[in-house]
């Protein structure tokens, strides 16, 4: 994209600067007009730009949900923009831009920017949580543990982040950890993703523990609290898959299937139906995927 209207903004800007300067007095009406209009031709561009850049989290949020998207089973990143408040050391600005770069899938400069809200504005924790969260995605487990862990000692009813806490300890197989985290996330009870979530990641644990009616047990209810988490539909079947239920986890990877033919672990449940009916292995591990 071509820089040059910015350049020509700033060459007007530059030249009632100098005008401003050498202003007669016979000449101010005719300068103020000028000043005036370009005030509008910028504030109408900055217009223009928010929401083009809100189109962009549209075209975002359709290739999310495109055949192509990962099937991670790390949280969902789909949180309202953050409630901050200007403040004079400008960290607001880099919270909000964190944020917004966390959603576009941009983990680095995401962790830029929180990094930067953090050495304005030390111990925040809004910025402190949403580092965690850019760092988890970006697969850097042991600095996201680090940061989450700080927001836990400041709010221990945080279950946003300790569901977070529990999803690396099952990803670095510390699952003794990874139990008492989700479980207490459970107990809690003060945020319908987090409980969602909580029991997602008790029947992934299990599951990697091979103890499968467990693993059944929290998937089940995983898909009573939340039913369009196909991911479920997936990680349930294999449950039952490896747990002799073989009719049954067919019935429930076409009940995912169905559920929603464009998700991508709709897809995986089809997979799961193809290997199936061609005697093929289903994977044990959902930390293998």
């Amino acid at each position: 994209m071509s820089d040059h209207w910015l350049t020509e903004l700033k060459t007007q800007f530059e030249d009632l600067a100098g005008r401003v300067d050498a202003a007669a007095a016979g000449d101010r009406e005719t300068l103020k007009r000028d000043i005036i209009m370009l005030y509008k031709r910028v504030d109408g561009t900055l217009t223009d730009l928010a929401q083009l850049k809100e189109d962009i989290r549209g075209l975002v949020e359709r290739y999310k949900q495109a055949g192509s998207a990962d099937t991670t089973p790390a949280p969902q990143f789909n949180g309202d923009r953050p409630a901050v408040h200007a403040d004079h050391l400008g960290a607001s600005t880099f919270i909000e831009k964190g944020w917004s770069l966390i959603s576009l899938g941009d983990y680095s400069g995401a962790i830029q920017a929180l990094e930067k809200a953090l050495t304005l504005s030390p111990g925040a924790v809004q910025a402190q949580s949403l580092l965690g969260w850019a760092q988890m995605l970006h697969e850097d487990y042991d600095e996201a543990l680090g940061n989450f862990s700080r927001v836990l000692m400041k709010e221990p009813a945080n279950a946003l982040a300790r569901i977070n806490v529990g999803y690396i300890c099952l990803k670095k197989g510390i699952f003794g950890e990874a139990i008492e985290h989700l479980s207490k996330a459970i107990r809690l009870d003060n945020d319908r993703k987090a409980t969602l979530y909580a029991h997602y990641y008790l029947g992934l644990v299990y599951l990697e523990r091979e103890m499968y009616e467990d693993a059944q047990t929290f998937l089940r209810k995983t898909l009573k609290l939340g039913p369009n988490l196909i991911e479920a539909y997936f990680e349930l079947g294999r449950a039952l898959w490896l747990g002799g239920g073989r009719e049954e986890a067919v019935r429930v990877w076409s009940e995912g299937n169905k559920a929603n033919k464009f998700n991508p672990w709709a897809k995986r449940c089809q997979e799961m139906l193809d290997v199936a009916s061609a005697g093929g292995e289903v994977p044990r591990s959902p930390l293998a995927q």
